[in-house]
């Protein structure tokens, strides 16, 4: 079981662990398995989650968001992505871009109020990336945040518990 965690974990953060981590866990997964879990579970639980499947990562007062694994997954191979300009501000809620797969065309939401200070350029040419990587290399934008949500995001364990609930329905 650790060897599998490990190995989910070191596909989902590896830019948070170092290059000695991440092949000690490779290599002998029982190496400081429980440390290494320990660890994911902690940067995982700093990303929050929003009703609309979108998750948001914070650094300072700048945000990274895209849309979550079971956003990708439920619209299918993603073949465009509209983003906002840099500059461009949006409240909590706003529409900010959209997602096309061959499946339909999905609106993406603002965690936050806040202003873009980057977008994810590699998306133009390589849309692909929110399927392959939603948390890591298909981000979406990163925006400079002026405001706490007006409700809290949910934590990773409540957003599997809504997802859950989402598909019983």
């Amino acid at each position: 079981m650790a060897a599998v965690l490990a190995g989910r974990f070191c596909r989902v953060l590896p830019q948070a662990l170092s290059w000695y981590s991440r092949r000690a866990v490779l290599c002998n997964p029982s190496f400081e398995s429980k440390r290494f879990i320990h660890i994911a579970r902690q940067l995982l639980a700093e990303r929050k989650y929003s009703k609309e499947h979108e998750w948001i990562t914070m650094d300072g007062d700048i945000g990274t968001i895209g849309i979550t694994d079971y956003a990708q997954n439920q619209l299918g191979d993603v073949v465009y992505v509209d983003l906002p300009e840099e500059g461009q501000t949006f409240n909590e809620g706003d529409s900010f871009g959209a997602v096309e797969s061959v499946k339909a065309v999905s609106e993406v939401y603002s965690p936050l109020t806040g202003e873009v200070t980057k977008i994810n350029s590699k998306l133009k040419e390589n849309p692909e990336l929110v399927n392959e990587s939603p948390y890591e290399k298909g981000w979406l934008i990163k925006l400079k945040v002026s405001s706490e949500p007006s409700e809290p995001l949910m934590s990773e364990e409540e957003y599997e518990k809504y997802v859950k609930e989402c598909e019983e329905e």
